[in-house]
């Protein structure tokens, strides 16, 4: 039978068939697409306000990480013994300094002869523990009293040290060439005068008193810092970061304290913490030679130098303010060896060793320990 053309009507109505159908499918994916999208969109903001209230309550990760950082220091002081012992002795040095004075009132002046050279006893109650002096004023109250004296002469006149001595070095090392020149040229000639030769002769012009005892001193130890300062400003201010902050047009004073300031202060608080060892040991050898402290202040030098006559008779009124200077200045040593490790982070790995693994595995980094 010969083929059947398809007639015109026929050809439109398959069109219009093929085209419902197209639109139909092209309806029901905009549809579907539509639906999903509504669907996550009402998910989505249903869920945020759980995720908001689950945040607000919990803590940030910058609170966790210094908490956890405050618990490895402390975990880390409780490891090594010299350094708790030390931290410890330091500790009741300075809170009896500050509030020794309330608690023993005029003890420390108070005088009874019929009580001179007593020798320390348990009878004579608490301000007869470590004896009497000539006068009869109880040794323990004046040491009490002479702790205050010692720390408010060391602790300013060190803390005057650390500030205008780093300030001057990060400034001169930062910038470099003339600057640099004249305020090493400047430590140079301060340097030149031993501290303790030029404390003498200007004790000796001038009165003899605390506040200028803390100037002197101040003065004297300001190179330490400047020249600690200096080399290390000197040796960041190449760093790849100084150089990236310097292009984005930081100014000078803002690269110091931002970025070279945190990295230098470890350094400069070590060398603070050996240097109040060194202050306190001068104050007491100006007390020890009668131009430092004057009476009726009293220091632990003056203390040392008033009993020294008396020192085959009545070895307690020097040797008790001695064992104080010791004790109080070893234990300062120690721990600025501890605080210099423990913020370097290139040997607080030593820190977090066991005492008994410390001396063998002391060059090894902990990830190759067996």
């Amino acid at each position: 039978m010969p083929r059947e053309e398809p007639t015109t009507a026929d050809t439109t109505a398959g069109a219009v068939a093929d085209t419902t159908t197209v639109d139909t499918t092209a309806g029901g994916t905009r549809d579907t697409t539509a639906d999903i999208s509504a669907a996550d969109t009402r998910d989505t903001t249903a869920a945020a306000p759980d995720t908001t209230a689950a945040d607000t309550g919990a803590d940030t990760p910058a609170d966790a990480a210094s908490a956890s950082h405050q618990a490895n220091w402390w975990r880390m002081l409780g490891r090594d013994r010299a350094a708790a012992v030390a931290a410890v002795v330091l500790s009741l040095v300075f809170l009896v300094a500050l509030f020794g004075r309330l608690v023993i009132g005029d003890r420390a002046q108070r005088q009874d002869l019929d009580s001179s050279l007593r020798p320390p006893s348990l009878g004579d109650g608490v301000y007869g523990l470590f004896g009497t002096d000539v006068l009869g004023r109880s040794v323990l109250a004046r040491l009490i009293d002479a702790a205050a004296t010692t720390l408010s002469v060391a602790v300013p006149a060190v803390l005057c040290s650390l500030l205008i001595g780093s300030a001057l070095g990060l400034w001169a090392g930062y910038h470099g060439g003339r600057r640099e020149s004249l305020a090493m040229r400047v430590a140079d000639v301060i340097l030149s005068f031993p501290s303790l030769l030029i404390a003498v002769v200007v004790l000796y012009v001038f009165s003899p008193s605390a506040l200028n005892l803390v100037l002197i001193l101040a003065v004297a130890r300001i190179p330490v810092y400047l020249r600690t300062a200096r080399a290390e400003a000197a040796e960041l201010r190449s760093r790849l970061f100084v150089d990236a902050a310097r292009t984005f047009g930081t100014p000078a004073r803002h690269i110091i304290v931002r970025h070279i300031l945190p990295i230098a202060l470890p350094t400069l608080l070590t060398v603070a913490t050996l240097d109040f060892c060194f202050v306190m040991l001068t104050e007491s050898s100006l007390s020890f030679l009668g131009i430092g402290i004057q009476p009726p202040d009293v220091s632990w030098g003056l203390m040392v130098a008033q009993g020294r006559q008396y020192l085959q008779t009545a070895w307690w009124i020097t040797v008790l303010p001695g064992l104080a200077i010791v004790f109080t200045t070893v234990s300062a040593t120690v721990l600025a060896a501890w605080v210099r490790m423990a913020t370097d982070p290139a040997q607080r790995w030593r820190l977090t060793l066991p005492t008994k693994r410390r001396g063998a595995s002391a060059a090894v980094p902990p990830e190759l320990i067996p």
